[in-house]
């Protein structure tokens, strides 16, 4: 194309239609802008809905259908991408508390109206046994929007994925699974699934469907408990992820499952040699006992004090070193606008104004501007002295 082509006097024309357009148009402004209609319905800060079904798959775990609830303000269900989590919201007790749970259902089934999580019980967990406990059909439940970046991305990840999971981990690979035999995501998915036994596999049948349907996935499970014909057994060690991942061909690994597989797991990925981009963790959840990590600094305080300022309130509350910061806002009924409870998302980026802390580096998501100003992320640092801290108002 030539510059003469371009016609720059066409530029005097734009510029006439734009004041006619413009001259034309009403002068009232609109209560609602389109483009934050459509940012909500994408990008909703609240979802209300109701349980419509909800079955076993796993003798300690459950699967809940969600339906939007039209009578308190929900239609239909945010569209989402697989690998993505929603919060719940609860008050359990008078406690103000969420939890981050990924979708185990198709990205297709937004566009169906539901969603489904799969719940699995957790030794001493608070709002798992509350669930699993309290939640039938018909109830209602609070949500957010979807969230979350353990998601494949094609600019990003390499074709294939070498799936790496442990007991309820497993759901974002579920919907990754049926992303892909559904034709909604174009990547191939090599699944190695550990558990300790074949009689807790969770969706066994739903991965062996999916893995005849479609030549894109396969799945190995692992088991550490028991050996068995037909089954990997022992742990997912460099030695077997090199077993199936591709040979002449980069691979991405992502990584979803509980605290000691990762821990586990990482190690044995450092000596694969891979580069880190292509290395992906979904979020590591929230730490307990940080006296058992190895930088922890050390506390001889049973317990310590916290001046906590929302707007224009004040209080002063008392927890343990062995807490959170967020666990001891919450078990004080302190609610804190939090989402991944995991250091990385920032939706309890707070400031803190004096006193120390101590912030694990696995999951310390802080900036250089952070260690200047004080910011700090409440769900991912433990007190070690009497602290005082800004925080923001829950939404």
């Amino acid at each position: 194309m030539s510059i003469s082509s371009l016609r720059p006097e066409r530029f005097s024309e734009y510029s006439a239609e734009r004041q006619r357009r413009i001259a034309e148009a009403s002068s009232a402004r609109p209560a609602l802008h389109p483009v934050n209609v459509v940012a909500k319905r994408l990008h909703p800060n609240r979802q209300y809905m109701k349980i419509a079904q909800v079955t076993q798959p796993a003798a300690d775990a459950k699967c809940f259908r969600l339906v939007p609830d039209p009578a308190r303000g929900t239609t239909e269900c945010a569209l989402f991408t697989a690998g993505q989590y929603v919060n719940v919201f609860l008050n359990i007790e008078g406690m103000e508390v969420n939890r981050a749970y990924s979708l185990s259902s198709s990205p297709c089934a937004a566009l169906e109206n539901y969603y489904e999580l799969t719940i699995k019980y957790v030794e001493d967990g608070l709002v798992s046994r509350y669930i699993l406990d309290n939640w039938k059909e018909g109830c209602e439940v609070e949500i957010s929007g979807p969230a979350g970046y353990f998601t494949w991305n094609g600019i990003r990840d390499a074709k294939t994925v070498v799936g790496i999971a442990g007991g309820s981990g497993i759901t974002p690979f579920l919907s990754m699974a049926q992303a892909i035999a559904s034709g909604a995501q174009d990547f191939c998915l090599t699944l190695l699934y550990g558990s300790r036994k074949a009689d807790g596999i969770l969706f066994k049948a739903e991965f062996d469907a999916l893995e005849a349907a479609c030549d894109k996935i396969r799945v190995i499970h692992v088991l550490s408990d028991e050996e068995k014909e037909g089954y990997e057994h022992g742990f997912i060690t460099a030695d077997l992820i090199k077993k199936y991942a591709p040979a002449d061909a980069p691979y991405s690994l992502f990584l979803c499952g509980p605290q000691a597989m990762y821990r586990f797991v990482d190690k044995e990925i450092e000596t694969l040699g891979i580069a880190q981009k292509y290395v992906r963790h979904e979020l590591f959840g929230e730490i307990h006992n940080p006296a058992q990590l190895p930088d922890y600094p050390g506390c001889d305080l049973p317990e310590v004090k916290i001046t906590v300022t929302v707007r224009d309130m004040t209080r002063t509350v008392t927890g343990s070193v062995n807490d959170s910061v967020l666990q001891t806002l919450e078990k004080n009924g302190i609610a804190v606008p939090t989402r991944c409870r995991s250091g990385e998302c920032g939706f309890c980026h707070s400031v803190l104004l004096s006193g120390k802390v101590y912030v694990p580096k696995s999951v310390d998501g802080r900036r250089m501007a952070d260690f200047k100003y004080g910011g700090i992320h409440p769900c991912a640092c433990f007190p070690l002295s009497d602290l005082e801290i800004e925080v923001p108002a829950a939404k």
